[in-house]
C-alpha cells in the first residue's frame, strides 16, 4: 500500500480473496494529551482478512449486548494474516469503562499491543484514540462512526482508525 500526502493508508488490489492491506500512517509528532511520548510501531499491517475474522469472533463475544442492549464491547485482539484471536473482552454500560478495563489487563499482563488490534463499539472519539496510542496499538476498529477531533489526533500519532466496521464493510481513516 502506498501512503497518500495525509498519510492515511490507501487501499491496494492484489487478488479478489486479499484485496485490502492496511499499512499503518507514518507517525507524526503530537501534542495531544500526553500522547507524544507514544512509539508506535513502524510498517504494522492489517490485512481484509484478519478484519473479517475480528469481526466474526466479535459477533461471538457480544452475549450481553444480544441480550440487553445498551452496553459496550471492547476487544483486544491479536494480528496475524488471515486470522485474529481474541485475547481480552469487557462489555460494560460505559464505554470508558471497558477500555480501561482492558488497558488494566495489558499492563497487569504486560501485553504488548505493537501487534494487536483494539476493536469497540463506541465511537472513536479523541480519548479513544489517545486511550489506544497509550496502549501502544496501532489500528482502532469500531462498529460505530468517529469524531472530527478522533480522526485528526489519530492522523497526528499514527494510529490507523477503521469505522463503520460491520460484517465485510468498513470506512478506512
Amino acid at each position: 500500500p502506498d501512503p497518500s500526502p495525509t498519510g492515511i493508508a490507501q487501499a491496494t488490489s492484489r487478488t479478489p480473496s486479499e484485496a485490502v492491506t492496511v499499512t499503518r500512517r507514518t507517525s507524526r509528532p503530537s501534542s495531544a494529551g500526553g500522547s507524544s511520548s507514544v512509539r508506535l510501531p513502524p510498517g504494522a499491517t492489517l490485512s481484509r482478512g484478519t478484519l473479517y475474522a475480528l469481526l466474526d469472533r466479535v459477533r461471538i463475544h457480544e452475549t450481553i449486548y444480544k441480550q440487553a442492549g445498551a452496553v459496550h464491547g471492547c476487544a483486544l485482539a491479536t494480528n496475524e494474516p488471515g486470522r485474529s484471536e481474541i485475547l481480552a473482552f469487557v462489555e460494560d454500560v460505559g464505554r470508558h469503562n471497558a477500555v480501561d478495563a482492558i488497558a488494566g489487563r495489558m499492563w497487569l499482563d504486560r501485553i504488548d499491543g505493537a501487534d494487536k488490534i483494539f476493536y469497540t463499539t463506541g465511537r472513536l472519539t479523541s480519548e479513544m484514540v489517545i486511550k489506544a496510542a497509550q496502549m501502544g496499538i496501532p489500528f482502532l476498529v469500531s462498529r460505530s462512526g468517529l469524531t472530527q477531533m478522533g480522526f485528526e489526533i489519530a492522523e497526528k500519532i499514527g494510529i490507523t482508525m477503521i469505522g463503520r466496521a460491520t460484517n465485510k464493510h468498513f470506512l478506512l481513516f
